[in-house]
């Protein structure tokens, strides 16, 4: 028995089980992702084998707190505590729980709802007597599906055995076709059963005789001690856009007794009667009726103490001083790798960034033009500014002024800021009122060699002019791109990616040539829509009607004739009156001027563009020094140290001023998108080496890359910039807290995946250099710090999205790829910071080597899950994107430096003295 327990609960089976939780839901999510959430659930989620490891790591985990005694120390027993509490939740979520879907009409009154799983269902119908029996069941697309069930009724028996189950496309609600076998008095029948996920199935009945079977796969039909009526149903989108803004329904609830009470259901607002929780789900096309998620969750506070008891006991654990966190730290401060150093100085060749831009030759008036574009260069700039804060409606309804769009018209385009020495401003004022020179114009980005031989241009040139794709009024790209389109894009080579491209950048083109990206007119009186859209100039000299039509008639052609001619100051005056008449016709969604004026500002900073430029060169430079540092003991430059860690807290300032900026001109925290997720973890690991490591310069030198790292992979040309507004769902302030703690932890790990790698060239070269095994110590002191740094942050911020997801849906978990890989990056981490538990891998190069090849599945968990799995959270639609090559570079690069290193790996000493 004694031997039994030393195994349960010894930790290198917690390392083993953690092991095991970590594959199995990682493999599930590519089950998913291939074979339908149903085979994912059935192999894996709701398999007995993946419960019964879930089992036996509570078990282990209490073993564990009971055999060291952990009570002794609070903090480490509260937060150990904590998840043996909310497995206790969990277990009486899923098996004592039930979810269901209610769809209510305005105006009726209803009191039953579908349930989510499906079952088979079985009717059995005599002249005197009903039989009735359900099966809760999915199938899977890979291994097994057979099943037989047996009813007995009046001594008769009625066996239902499992035939076949042919799978729904991806993609579709459908579940499928199941087949199943039904036997009765000798006679069998072959039926077939339609199903839905969240709807009835289709009933199919036969006729045995004096015996009636009716059977059904799908939903059940469940009954609710109480009613609901729908009294009405609002949805706000916003202006000028069919995309939500927010959907409400107004319900009364009513009691058994005949008690009523009024409430109003919206996204992030949850209906509570006394176990059931109803959600704000989606509604019915015709916008009269509403879609309720209903959950019934006994477990819904066991599992929120467990919440609060491992929220309490991780931030705990960092301020309490007998904790491993503590120690660590209080090493790494007696200690300083810091040491003078001279100075370095880099002296770089000045490029000239306009020799691209080149004024097409090919044109008879190129003297002509050249004059034009000097006058305009020089003469324009004020009403271009004036032009640039007029207001304009995006296509998801969002109020922006022009600034902003024309510089993400010229990005797009050039992937420059200005050109031609002229600000994106001027460029796009002089497309859109002189487009017969402006095409002419050589400032559409092209790269591949064989579409530059395709269009019969110079291989040394980057741009081309709009009019170079065409030839005899004929679009020379049409065969090609019809070509592409049937080409799957995992299937797609660079040469097929630019002509994509190009056909984007010359969509643009004409649409800024033709005024239609310009909404900037709304209508007035009753002309105007409910939803306050407004128009391009030609759609509303078309589209309006009376006065109004002649108002803006007068406008634009006023406003493009002084431009034309060339008459700045009157050019200003029709701006003006534009302005005013917005102001004056579109108030209801017009923005204030500060705020225009705060947006134009931003632009024009271009804070983050700057400061991936200053972190990928200074966090070059630090890396150098630290480098030189660490290999010359002798060398002790505190003051360089200093002047680093200044450097960097200036470029912090910067960054979070910038996030800051950013936050106040789109109305919502700057981590909701793409790119504003990278800016975020580049700012959580700059804070990591500001506040944490401001100590060390190799620390510092390996925040900074990290920063500069995701800063340049914010910016490659696949990441879209633009502010834009949210859905309904992400008004919350728990998204708020939850995507800022767990996005800020990735931060940390990548700064100990750099400190790893750090560390293993360390390893690569200590042989005869014996100093270097106490920096060996002191990195990986830092590394491990930064590693229960991360871990707690995304725990904590994991879990309350779990909290957020209650609260906004009613359910903690729907093993959703992106909830799945978070979760798989907190077991791998706390299988990282508890291998020290184990004799063999209580060693540097054991977590260097960890920690760094840990850092993939955050990778997997950012990037992979949303750019090559499906899913709630994934921006992957039809096929995925093919991987980069310099991705097998790194990989291989990764590994070779883990395998050279491995021969240096044993140092006589852990870190700190202490498994603590």
């Amino acid at each position: 028995m004694k031997q039994l327990t030393d195994v349960l609960f010894s930790f290198k089976t917690t390392l083993i089980l953690l092991a095991l939780l970590a594959i199995g839901a990682g493999v599930a999510t590519f089950i998913e992702n291939d074979f339908g959430t149903s085979s994912a659930r059935v192999l894996v989620y709701n398999h007995f084998w993946y419960e019964t490891v879930l089992v036996l790591t509570t078990i282990n985990l209490a073993g564990i707190i009971y055999k060291y005694k952990m009570w002794r120390h609070k903090p480490r027993f509260i937060f150990h505590l904590s998840f043996v509490v909310i497995l206790i939740g969990a277990a009486v979520t899923r098996y004592v729980g039930y979810e269901g879907i209610m769809q209510i009409r305005e105006g009726q009154i209803q009191n039953r709802m579908i349930s989510l799983e499906p079952y088979l269902q079985v009717k059995i119908k005599q002249k005197d007597a009903t039989y009735y029996k359900e099966y809760p069941m999915e199938f899977t697309a890979l291994g097994s599906n057979d099943f037989s069930h047996s009813i007995s009724f009046d001594n008769k028996e009625l066996i239902v055995d499992f035939n076949n189950y042919l799978y729904a496309k991806k993609g579709k609600n459908d579940m499928g076709i199941l087949t199943v076998d039904v036997s009765l008095n000798g006679e069998t029948k072959t039926v077939k059963l339609p199903g839905k996920r969240g709807m009835k199935g289709v009933t199919k009945v036969e006729d045995f005789g004096d015996t009636v079977v009716t059977l059904e796969y799908g939903s059940k039909t469940l009954e609710l001690p109480f009613a609901i009526q729908l009294k009405d149903f609002q949805l706000d989108r916003y202006p000028g856009s069919m995309a939500p803004s927010s959907y409400a329904s107004e319900v009364t609830v009513i009691k058994p007794d005949g008690k009523k009470y009024d409430y109003r259901i919206f996204m992030n607002r949850t209906l509570h009667e006394g176990n059931f929780l109803f959600f704000q789900s989606s509604y019915d096309p015709d916008e009269k009726g509403t879609v309720l998620s209903v959950n019934n969750d006994p477990g819904k506070w066991p599992t929120y103490l467990g919440y609060f008891l491992l929220a309490l006991g991780l931030i705990w654990n960092l301020f309490d001083k007998k904790s491993r966190f503590w120690k660590l730290t209080k090493y790494v401060s007696g200690k300083n790798l810091a040491s003078i150093v001279a100075a370095c100085f880099i002296t770089f060749a000045s490029t000239n960034l306009q020799a691209e831009d080149k004024l097409a030759n090919f044109t008879p008036d190129k003297v002509e033009i050249e004059k034009y574009l000097e006058r305009f260069k020089n003469d324009s700039a004020e009403t271009a500014k004036n032009f640039s804060e007029i207001v304009v409606q995006s296509n998801g309804g969002r109020m922006k002024p022009l600034d902003t769009l024309n510089h993400e018209i010229l990005s797009k385009l050039s992937g420059k800021a200005s050109m031609f020495g002229m600000n994106a401003d001027q460029v796009v004022l002089g497309m859109l009122t002189r487009p017969e020179i402006w095409r002419n114009m050589r400032m559409i980005r092209i790269k591949t060699p064989k579409l530059k031989e395709f269009l019969g241009i110079e291989q040394d040139r980057k741009y081309i002019a709009f009019t170079e794709v065409f030839k005899d009024n004929k679009y020379i790209l049409q065969e090609e791109t019809q070509r592409i389109s049937m080409i799957s894009p995992n299937q797609r080579g660079t040469y097929e990616k630019d002509i994509v491209k190009l056909d984007e950048r010359l969509s643009i083109s004409y649409m800024v040539y033709n005024g239609s990206l310009f909404n900037i007119f709304p209508k007035t009186g009753a002309q105007k829509l409910e939803n306050n859209k407004w128009y391009s100039p030609l759609d509303a000299i078309q589209g309006f009607e009376g006065d109004n039509q002649k108002a803006i008639e007068t406008l634009v052609r006023g406003f493009l004739n002084s431009v034309i001619s060339e008459k700045w100051e009157l050019s200003n005056k029709f701006i003006g009156m534009i302005q005013e008449y917005q102001r004056q016709v579109g108030k209801e969604v017009m923005p204030p001027q500060s705020q225009i004026e705060r947006e134009i500002a931003f632009n024009k900073l271009q804070i983050f563009e700057k400061l991936t430029l200053a972190y990928l060169l200074v966090g070059f430079i630090m890396l150098v020094v630290a480098f030189i540092v660490v290999f010359n003991p002798k060398i002790k430059p505190r003051k360089t140290t200093l002047f680093f860690f200044i450097m960097l807290s200036l470029l912090f300032a910067a960054h979070t001023f910038g996030m800051g900026f950013r936050w106040i001109i789109s109305g919502h925290a700057p981590w909701s998108d793409t790119y504003e997720s990278l800016l975020y973890i580049s700012w959580s690991a700059v804070f990591a080496g500001v506040v944490f490591f401001r100590k060390s310069l190799l620390a510092l030198s390996a925040s900074i890359i990290v920063a500069a790292i995701f800063m340049f992979t914010a910016h490659l040309t696949s990441i879209d910039p633009q502010i834009t507004n949210l859905v309904p769902v992400l008004k919350s302030y728990w998204l708020t807290i939850h995507v800022s703690i767990l996005t800020a932890s990735y931060g940390f790990f990548g700064l100990s995946a750099i400190l790893g790698f750090m560390t293993l060239i360390l390893f690569i070269f200590r042989k005869n250099r014996p100093h270097l095994d106490e920096t060996i110590k002191q990195v990986t002191a830092i590394n491990e710090i930064s590693l229960i740094i991360g871990l707690s942050a995304i725990t904590i911020g994991n879990f309350l999205g779990g909290v957020w997801a209650n609260e906004s849906w009613g359910r903690y978990w729907g093993w959703d790829p992106k909830e799945t890989w978070a979760y798989v990056s907190i077991v791998i981490y706390v299988f990282v910071v508890h291998m020290r538990f184990v004799k063999k891998l209580n060693t540097p190069y054991a977590l260097s080597v960890a920690s760094l090849l840990a850092f993939s599945s955050i990778l997997m968990t950012y990037f992979g899950v949303n750019f090559y799995l499906s899913g709630l959270h994934s921006y992957a639609t039809g096929d995925p994107v093919p991987i980069p090559m310099w991705v097998y570079y790194v990989t291989a690069l990764v590994f070779i430096t883990i395998a050279l290193a491995f021969k240096n790996r044993n140092l006589k000493d852990d870190i700190c003295h202490t498994k603590k």
